[in-house]
């Protein structure tokens, strides 16, 4: 007897029992601990009753089981409380419990007699097995329920939202076919169209938003929800520039190529140029401008190229069609089209120094990461300056130049409004003032391009900014590209100390109103906030709220008491609550329970503090950033894909952070590592500042619930939501990095922005499942997906030849994202024989 009571049996539900000890004791202190701040009760009870079960468990009693049964129907009962029937909220609250549930059962037999034979073992294991199915119910909920807000119906889309009558001596094209007109297979960039201006998008992709205008649409029907299954994949091009050891962990490439006639013209995240066959994806040339890896900023970053017909050249002449591009070595470079050969009649041999007038900087400081926008000839470019290393960093200036000569047109200095040229012999643009990383959009016939601006150098402490850069910071600019003058500016938040700087690409529509369509802008932002403003006069067409927000932290008499909320539309979800922290045991969700209730939160807006952490949400990340939005005006819908993580952040004092080796940039006695997150020096201000960015737990999970990332359609003419799904599957996450491999939608974080196509498709890739996704417009259902040799952090396009419809993206991979980094451009088509 005694043999047989120490068998198998025995020794597995001792183990059982040590398991059960080794998770209950902490949970109940960790349970104790969040009472005393004001949280749940729930976790000191289960870790309480995770003990006594062990205990008696330990001790072969058939109580044990009775104790759990116990713990395990309190838990469910609380967790369908706290967050009813939603399967992703649940796993924390219910996977372990559930699995322990299961070991429980299966010790019953080897528990002692008579109870595993008798009327009570079997009464124990159906409770126990009725609880076991309704917690696999509500898990498995997640496959089932729309984890967003109820689907609205569809719009009638009305008559087609037509752009506004062209004045008479209008000289550039709408970007919208007619409707039910088909463009003509195989057609090029029309001849006729005025000298030097960008192509109606048709068969074509002639600049990164599609147009200048940005709406990211394109007029060919051919794949449609039906068919878009039979996609294959008809080519695929390697650029050879992967990361060196010395660029391992920088590579975000983000690219974005254009087409023309028949070529594809991309840039690689160091700013190789290739052009190559759009119908074959052979290689056409390249030019290597032989930029540095020390000039790598946050990332290795070349979101696209501009390209440009010069009117005032001949056709056969050398660089009459040019491709244009900013380094991150900070040259504008300009090449022949045709051959890729540096242009000789632009700056310097083809190239322009765009650290000329910038002052003190060393490579990684100042660096171009975007297309410029070329307007009426004028090209015009800003800069990425590396966020909160110092005050004193390189100036935000946004310059035009000559897209023939390379000369300086004019240059907007936020500083020195009366000055729109150089800056004076031995003097510098402003530094530290408000630049422009991502792309600007453009209004050809109203001869304005529109600057989103990020914030000032230091992000994150305001007190010593100047009345211009208060004013100015995290707007919208529109300026005169013929004389560099502001026009108007829309500040989307004030005295911004959250690093919410816009990154959105603005998408120029013609708005329908009851006094009919108004030349409009859609500004999309970090913080979720939608505006629709007029292009002309920067007015919002919708009411701006301006609303009390959250006051104090360290710069209490720095910040603004009131923010402007859209009245349009927001991608900005409710308020944390301790309920909406996660993980993927009780204890990583009890762990982020406590932070959470140790952090100081109020909600969007919340003041930046140094005695605690703070919570950020939406974090930098999101609502939208550059990846901006589509538009479909014949079917009157706009389409936003967008983040939904918060940051937990706090302001540093110097002394702690000079004494964890933090230094900027420029200080080479700095430690490639701290103690710190990630952190910035912001010298110039009392504190450095330490983000964690997504608010990432010790496994590298999420402290807060799924879904981080959704995708939006929004009714264009009134703001409200269509249907709204969460975006990403779970297929790649996990604890520790380790992949899941489910083929859930649970909702990732996202980089990189959708197009939309006459067909009724939305493509869009941009998750961490490295997947490219085609999603019908009507009804938000994904329809084909297609796995990619690396992660998808970049913006398709769609264009035609020979009849046939093409669906390109170029999936760099992003270390931010940290997805699979790839060389790979790869080109999508239905089957021939369907064309």
């Amino acid at each position: 007897m005694a043999q047989a009571s120490h068998g198998f049996g025995f020794w597995a539900v001792r183990i059982l029992a040590l398991v059960m000890i080794i998770f209950g004791l902490p949970i109940a202190a960790g349970g104790a601990w969040l009472i005393t701040l004001g949280g749940s009760w729930y976790y000191l009870f289960a870790g309480i009753g995770l003990i006594v079960s062990a205990v008696f468990l330990w001790r072969h009693d058939s109580v044990g089981v009775w104790a759990y049964l116990l713990t395990f129907l309190g838990t469910l009962v609380w967790a369908l409380w706290e967050r009813g029937m939603d399967g992703w909220a649940q796993v924390p609250r219910l996977v372990a419990p559930t699995i322990i549930l299961l070991l429980v059962l299966f010790a019953i037999p080897a528990l002692r007699r008579p109870f595993a034979g008798s009327r009570a073992a079997i009464a124990a294991s159906l409770v126990g097995l009725g609880a076991l199915g309704l917690s696999g119910g509500v898990l498995t909920s997640v496959q089932q329920t729309d984890l967003f807000a109820q689907e609205a119906p569809v719009p009638d889309p009305g008559p087609t939202l037509a752009p506004a009558p062209a004045q008479p001596d209008a000289e550039i094209a709408p970007a919208i076919v007619p409707e039910n007109e088909e463009p003509a297979a195989g057609t090029t960039p029309s001849p006729n169209r005025a000298p030097g201006i960008v192509a109606e998008v048709g068969a074509d992709w002639p600049a990164y938003g599609g147009t200048y205008e940005a709406v990211r649409f394109s007029p060919i029907g051919q794949i449609t929800p039906e068919n878009v299954g039979q996609l294959e994949k008809v080519w695929e091009f390697n650029t050879g520039d992967m990361p060196s050891e010395a660029a391992e962990g920088k590579y975000s490439p983000e690219n974005t190529p254009l087409k023309i006639g028949s070529n594809l013209y991309l840039c690689t995240a160091m700013n190789i140029l290739i052009a190559v066959d759009a119908a074959s994806g052979l290689e056409e040339w390249r030019y290597d401008p032989g930029v540095s890896t020390d000039a790598i900023p946050y990332g290795a970053t070349c979101r696209g190229v501009a390209y440009y017909e010069a009117p005032e050249l001949s056709p056969d002449a050398a660089c009459a069609t040019r491709i244009l591009v900013g380094t991150l070595d900070a040259r504008l470079i300009a090449v022949d089209a045709q051959t890729g050969q540096p242009c000789a009649d632009f700056g310097n041999q083809g190239q322009v120094n765009l650290e000329d007038g910038i002052g003190d900087t060393v490579p990684g400081w100042y660096a171009v990461t975007s297309p410029p926008t070329i307007v009426r000839g004028v090209a015009v470019i800003g800069a990425q300056v590396k966020d909160g290393q110092d005050e004193d960093a390189p100036s935000g200036v946004v310059r035009g130049y000559d897209a023939v000569t390379g000369e300086l047109a004019w240059a907007w200095d936020l500083g020195k409004p009366s000055n729109r040229g150089a800056p004076p012999e031995g003097e510098v643009y402003t530094r530290g003032t408000p630049n422009m990383w991502t792309i600007a959009a453009a209004d050809e016939e109203l001869g304005l391009v529109y600057l989103p601006l990020g914030n000032s150098s230091v992000d994150y402490y305001g007190s010593n900014r100047s009345e211009l850069e208060n004013e100015y910071a995290t707007s919208l600019v529109a300026v005169d590209v013929t004389t560099g003058e502001d026009i108007w500016h829309f500040q989307t938040v004030r005295n911004d100390v959250w690093d919410y700087d816009l990154g959105s690409q603005p998408s120029l529509i013609d708005f329908p109103t009851a006094e009919g369509t108004v030349p409009a802008l859609v500004l999309a932002s970090k913080q979720g906030d939608i505006y629709i403003l007029d292009r002309a006069t920067g007015q919002s067409l919708f009411d701006v709220e301006d609303r009390a927000v959250p006051q104090g932290g360290v710069e209490p008499d720095y910040l603004s008491p009131t923010q402007p909320f859209s009245a349009y539309h927001t991608l900005a979800f409710p308020d944390l609550t301790e309920a909406d922290m996660w993980g993927m045991t009780p204890l990583d969700q009890l762990w982020c329970r406590i932070q959470f209730r140790q952090s100081h939160y109020e909600g969007i807006y919340t003041p930046p503090t140094t005695d605690r952490h703070w919570i950020q949400y939406p974090g930098y990340n999101g609502g939208n950033d550059w990846g901006s939005v589509a538009v479909d005006l014949e079917r009157g819908l706009l389409i936003a894909n967008y983040n939904n993580m918060p940051n937990h952040n706090r302001l540093v004092p110097r002394e702690e952070a000079d004494a964890a080796g933090l230094a900027p940039i420029y200080d080479a006695s700095g430690q490639a590592e701290t103690s710190l997150g990630e952190a910035g020096p912001q010298i110039g201000a009392p504190y450095a500042i330490d983000v964690n960015a997504g608010w990432r737990m010790p496994t590298g999970l999420l402290c807060t619930q799924p879904p981080y990332g959704g995708i939006r359609a929004i009714d264009l003419a009134t703001g409200e939501t269509v249907w709204d799904r969460p975006f990403g599957q779970a297929r790649n996450n996990g604890p520790f990095g380790l992949p899941t491999f489910l083929p859930l939608d649970i909702g990732t974080p996202n980089n990189g922005g959708p197009i939309i196509t006459a067909g009724g498709l939305i493509f869009v890739a941009a998750t961490t499942d490295d997947l490219i996704h085609a999603i019908d417009i009507q009804t938000g259902e994904t329809v084909w997906t297609d796995s990619l040799p690396g992660g998808g952090q970049t913006t398709p396009i769609s264009y035609e030849i020979d009849g046939r419809q093409y669906i390109v993206i170029a999936p760099g991979g992003h270390h931010f994202m940290e997805t699979a980094i790839s060389d790979a451009v790869i080109a999508y088509a239905l089957p021939a024989e369907n064309n």
